[in-house]
């Protein structure tokens, strides 16, 4: 295709800058490919049998120990947390010495499992809004467990749905890993942020542009494309309230939260071939400092597995995105899903 003929209906390259993780986007749409061309190759589902899937209801002596379900003591189980059978790091390793010098730590830290359903063919966007609001209130319940524990500095939730997205299980479930340490991201997340409010005096995603972004909104949350977004199609969800901490989730707050998480699932499923995708809850340190939450501010992002991350990425931490962000929130606003649930 030549450059003349592109230029009707493709942006030249662009590098955005993107203010949240201080990192630099390059854009440079796909040749021939309209946003609205992008299909996952590898769909999500999986066809992996019932028969001894330990998440399903029934199985719960396959699973390691549970943590707590809900309803409790309730064999009608709706959701339940337990530990993780392979865990990245052991709960049983001693505490680390707060202000422990030196660059090696002994692995200690919780690694949870969500189990969001009882029913193995039921996925994450099939139950209804309500649903989903228990899962975001186990979440928190389980963060404010772990709040207690002063060594734990900071709690990653997320959900990997596919195998291509890293899913091991084809039940659907979502994990939570807490750690000793503040991981790098969420460090230099934090510090992007302090820098913005330094400057201005404004919480940056309270600011947040908006503008041929927005895809949707609720009574208190709005979804977006973010303006330097790393990945195509790649969606935050943002609470429309200042808020630092995921965890202080209210029980009406979860449910609205979940008819928009719902409705953003199902668009992305509609418009992308029912992708894997990632989706991780962006909140602040679990004991951080008071100045800390006049800048702070958590989020959902989701991000379908539509292109690989190669050498470049790898080397640099500048992503290319083939999609720019106005065009897929325009595709995302015109995918019609319906409002039930």
């Amino acid at each position: 295709m030549s450059s003349s003929s592109t230029s009707e209906n493709q942006n030249p390259p662009q590098l955005r800058k993107d203010p949240i993780w201080n990192r630099w986007v390059i854009f440079s749409p796909a040749r021939s490919k309209r946003p609205s061309d992008f299909k996952s190759k590898s769909s999500s589902s999986n066809p992996n049998p019932t028969t001894n899937c330990p998440f399903c209801i029934g199985n719960e002596h396959q699973c390691a120990p549970e943590i707590f379900r809900v309803p409790s003591d309730d064999p009608n189980w709706k959701i339940r947390v337990i530990q993780n059978l392979f865990p990245a790091l052991s709960r049983e390793l001693d505490d680390p010495v707060d202000g422990a010098s030196g660059s090696v730590l002994d692995g200690f830290g919780f690694h949870d499992v969500v189990i969001e359903t009882p029913v193995h063919s039921v996925q994450l966007c099939d139950l209804e809004r309500e649903e989903i609001g228990e899962v975001f209130v186990a979440y928190t319940r389980r963060i404010q467990q772990l709040v207690n524990r002063h060594s734990i500095k900071y709690v990653q939730v997320f959900k990997n749905h596919g195998a291509a997205a890293g899913a091991s299980m084809s039940h659907s479930h979502s994990q939570m890993i807490a750690l000793p340490v503040i991981p790098p991201s969420v460090s230099a997340r934090l510090g992007s942020m302090k820098d913005f409010f330094d400057q201005t005096g404004k919480c940056c995603i309270c600011e947040i542009q908006r503008e041929n972004l927005l895809i949707d909104s609720s009574t208190y949350f709005f979804s977006l494309v973010p303006y330097a977004a790393s990945f195509p199609f790649e969606i935050w969800i943002v609470p429309r309230y200042h808020s630092a901490h995921f965890h202080e989730l209210d029980a009406e707050k979860a449910i609205d939260l979940g008819g928009l998480l719902k409705q953003m699932l199902n668009k992305i499923s509609l418009q992308l071939n029912d992708p894997p995708f990632n989706f991780m809850i962006h909140t602040s340190p679990l004991h951080g400092n008071e100045s800390e939450l006049a800048y702070t501010h958590w989020f959902i992002q989701i991000v379908p597995q539509l292109v690989g991350t190669a050498g470049f990425e790898l080397a640099t931490g500048c992503y290319i995105n083939p999609v720019f962000p106005e065009d897929a929130a325009k595709v995302l606003r015109e995918v019609n899903v319906s409002e039930s649930g």
